[in-house]
């Protein structure tokens, strides 16, 4: 069995962890206080083969918030987001996108239903200036031409209204960018795609530390605007600046998933390690509440 917090961002009066797929979904989408999550998945699994990668995830994940997926090599990080991104489809389980339940085939479902995933790699083209890079695929085009002047006037004002003001031309080749002005042109590019979900996989990772501030503030800067960010990273440090809400899953498990206060460094180790901690907080005094544990296979 695995622990899970309310999926909402908040805390009911009982302050008890479910078991994860303990319970059914209202027929809404709806949470408790009558919210509804961009999106919702109940009882996701995924095997390849004899390999359970991912067993019974309940998880919500709001718009406005940053939810942050965390847990050891092998524990499923990978292979639920790309799930949610449309690259696979789970083996059980329902998705749920504003209350309605979807079925993704492919990338290009999720990108129309404005599920955005910005990668490790970024899948950005080094020999393309950051315009190009920002449109491309999608440029804009007047009597048969591109349209550049559109398309220059469109990138810089995504860029303004990220606050993105360290790249030193907007022409200038992606390939001369730093780490974390690669991130920032990589998000930029959702966002002007209409993403309502981003989803950023480790972006801070071999980062230094003014750019992974750059990064750290692209982020809250999206939930800011109503986006619903899911952030897998390692980094415990970046989780707790810039997390609303936890999702520790080991062994293609969810561990536990609440409110960022719930959790420390050390309970989420603990989950991330052993699947089980005695130092969750319950939100009500600071009392622990333990987790169950959980025992299951899986690669990520």
């Amino acid at each position: 069995m695995v622990t899970n917090g309310s999926e909402d961002g908040t805390r009911p009066a009982d302050a008890g962890r479910v078991p994860s797929g303990s319970g059914g979904v209202p027929a809404s989408g709806e949470t408790e206080n009558g919210d509804t999550p961009l999106m919702r998945l109940r009882g996701i699994g995924k095997s390849f083969g004899p390999v359970q990668a991912l067993t019974d995830i309940d998880l919500d994940i709001p718009a406005g918030q940053v939810t942050a997926l965390v847990g050891d090599n092998g524990a499923g990080k990978s292979t639920l987001i790309k799930c949610v991104a449309g690259i696979w489809q789970p083996t059980t389980g329902q998705m749920l996108w504003q209350g309605k339940p979807v079925h993704l085939h492919s990338p290009k479902d999720a990108t129309d239903l404005g599920i955005a995933t910005v990668y490790q790699d970024l899948a950005l083209a080094d020999n393309l200036d950051i315009v190009q890079n920002m449109l491309l695929g999608h440029e804009s085009t007047r009597f048969g031409l591109l349209d550049e002047v559109n398309m220059e006037l469109t990138a810089k004002q995504t860029l303004q209204d990220l606050r993105v003001t360290t790249v030193r031309s907007i022409r200038q080749p992606v390939g001369s960018l730093s780490g974390g002005q690669r991130q920032a042109v990589a998000v930029a590019k959702a966002v002007m795609q209409e993403a309502k979900l981003v989803i950023m996989d480790e972006p801070t990772a071999a980062l230094g530390v003014t750019q992974t501030e750059l990064v750290l503030s692209l982020i809250e800067r999206l939930a800011s605007r109503g986006h619903g960010v899911l952030v897998v990273s390692h980094n415990l440090t970046d989780v707790f600046r810039v997390a609303d809400r936890v999702a520790v899953l080991y062994l293609g498990h969810l561990a536990a998933v609440g409110p960022k206060e719930e959790f420390d460094t050390a309970s989420v180790v603990d989950l991330m390690t052993t699947g089980a901690s005695t130092r969750l907080h319950n939100g009500n005094g600071g009392e622990p509440t333990a987790s169950r544990n959980v025992s299951s296979g899986s690669e990520d």
